[in-house]
């Protein structure tokens, strides 16, 4: 299924802002598709996406650095309207024939716009009323190109937002995409209906309807082999398709041995339970761990297991009978995180469903869910009807413990991890947090310090406690969970998990850390 499907659509081209996944979210709360491509995509390219509108992101390069990123000029001869956001902004005016100059004031952070026309990008703005903004630049609009007019200013950007006459090409100094932008999401919707003219069409229920047909078309009479693991991804996947394809879908959950504890058994008794499904359950963590010896490094690790799972599955394919598809539970957050876009962005990480498949697989990858955020996911999942054990499940990633495990893994030590695990799960449940919290779960460092138990020296592991709050996992802030409650996780860590005497509680935010510690 490709973005070609959708007839209301715009493009995000990113020049490296650490804010473009926040633009592509608050298109898609207005319930508009849209997609993010590289600053560099080609022209032939964008005019195969069809938008009906452009946004240029914002990005840390001056439009006069040596290597600042440059869009095609040919997107100004689409009859397409463009918003350019700070940089991108500063990129319009540049080759539209403005100037743009370098300041010593510079602004950073909360600032105040005053509105000087409320034309259709301020539509429902009050004329000369004061709005509270977030601004990012040391850049700014010295000289507005030929016949464009000034929409608001700042004490330090007499340029803060800009139109031209024919009402085709926009730009905002500021980060309208940011929640330190309150009326940030006014701006967006005056700007995704009445200057690009989209409608409200991107609903999950429309995208549940949508993707059950395309499934259909694109699998035919041919069989498809999903990959089960029990989170909202895969299982809302697996539903997809078994609406799709009923008897022709063949389910396959991997007991890795980097689960956690009881997973596997838990995750077949929901489905068997709810679906008529055909599930098979394969135990493959001896073939795992024999693969994951010695290897510490994070990249390797899954891609070891993006294989094994991939060779698993075709083994187990093969004795099933003869399938075309392999369908996994991919997410947008992951095409994203997984790319480099030869520019300012880079790639972060493999992840298992992107960058871990071998050239030479020989099933046919079909991935349903690419194109969604998760909370979009657990909307879809709420529209299918899943069971809410399903829904509400905390993410879990694809490599399992191997990557909450830093260094080596061994039974030992997954032994250690799922123990301490467990009970971060068991407390977080009991204090009523499970389904407040984005993602809480435990990471065993490869550390060990010196404590005292039994009026006797130790010289254990250590464990970081790790809870975070987010919408999407593009961005994530640590949870402020209640001390009462991280004493009694440290107490019962400590206490009961044998070879663990200290226990951390991480407060990283996404940026600039990760959720997974690797």
């Amino acid at each position: 299924m490709t973005a070609s499907l959708y007839k209301q659509k715009v493009l995000i081209l990113d020049f490296g802002s650490q804010y473009t996944q926040l633009i592509a979210r608050r298109v898609r709360e207005a319930h508009v598709y849209c997609e993010i491509h590289p600053f560099n995509l080609s022209l032939e390219k964008i005019k195969t996406f069809s938008p009906r509108g452009i946004i240029l992101s914002g990005g840390p390069a001056s439009i006069y650095d040596r290597n600042a990123p440059v869009a095609d000029k040919g997107i100004l001869e689409l009859d397409v309207p463009i918003l350019g956001i700070c940089y991108g902004m500063q990129f319009l005016t540049h080759i539209l024939g403005g100037t743009v100059a370098n300041t010593v004031d510079r602004e950073y952070g909360s600032a105040t716009i005053s509105i000087k026309d409320d034309s259709s990008l301020f539509y429902g703005f009050e004329k000369g009323r004061q709005q509270t903004v977030w601004m990012s630049h040391g850049d700014r609009i010295e000289k507005m190109p030929r016949e464009f007019m000034a929409l608001a200013e700042s004490r330090n950007s007499p340029v803060a937002a800009m139109a031209d006459a024919s009402g085709r090409y926009f730009g905002v100094q500021f980060h309208p995409e940011v929640a330190h932008t309150p009326e940030g999401h006014k701006i967006f919707k005056n700007l995704l209906f009445k200057i690009f003219r989209c409608k409200p069409t991107w609903t999950m229920g429309s995208f549940v309807r949508r993707t059950i047909r395309n499934l259909r078309e694109e699998i035919g009479e041919e069989r498809v082999i999903c990959g089960l693991s029990g989170g909202v991804d895969s299982s809302v996947t697996a539903v997809l398709l078994h609406k799709a394809a009923g008897k022709r879908l063949s389910c396959i959950f991997v007991d890795n041995g980097l689960l956690r504890r009881g997973e596997s058994r838990e995750v077949m008794e929901i489905f068997k339970r709810y679906y008529n499904m055909d599930l098979h359950l394969v135990y493959a963590s001896n073939n795992f761990l024999a693969r994951l010896k010695g290897v510490v490094d994070p990249e390797q690790k899954r891609k070891i297991i993006g294989r094994e799972f991939i060779a698993t599955f075709e083994k187990k394919a093969g004795e099933l009978g003869k399938a075309t598809f392999l369908a996994q539970g991919t997410l947008y957050p992951d095409v994203i995180e997984s790319v480099s876009f030869k520019g300012p962005s880079a790639t972060i990480k493999s992840h298992h469903n992107v960058g871990g498949l071998p050239e030479t697989m020989k099933l046919r990858l079909i991935e349903p869910l690419r194109e969604l955020f998760k909370d979009e996911v657990r909307q879809v999942a709420i529209e299918l009807d899943l069971p809410r054990e399903l829904v509400v499940r905390h993410p879990f990633p694809g490599p399992g413990l191997a990557i909450r495990i830093l260094g080596e893994i061994t039974m030992e030590r997954l032994e250690i991890l799922r123990s301490a695990d467990l009970i971060v799960i068991e407390e977080i449940t009991r204090a009523g947090l499970y389904e407040k919290v984005w993602q809480s779960f435990a990471v065993l460092l490869p550390v060990k310090t010196v404590g005292v138990m039994g009026d006797e020296r130790t010289y254990e592991n250590v464990i970081a406690v790790r809870s975070v709050d987010s919408l999407d996992a593009m961005t994530a802030d640590w949870s402020r969970i209640p001390y009462e409650v991280l004493a009694r996780i440290s107490n019962r860590i400590i206490n009961s998990v044998k070879g663990v005497n200290r226990v951390v509680y991480d407060i990283s935010s996404k940026p600039p850390g990760t959720i997974e510690w690797e």
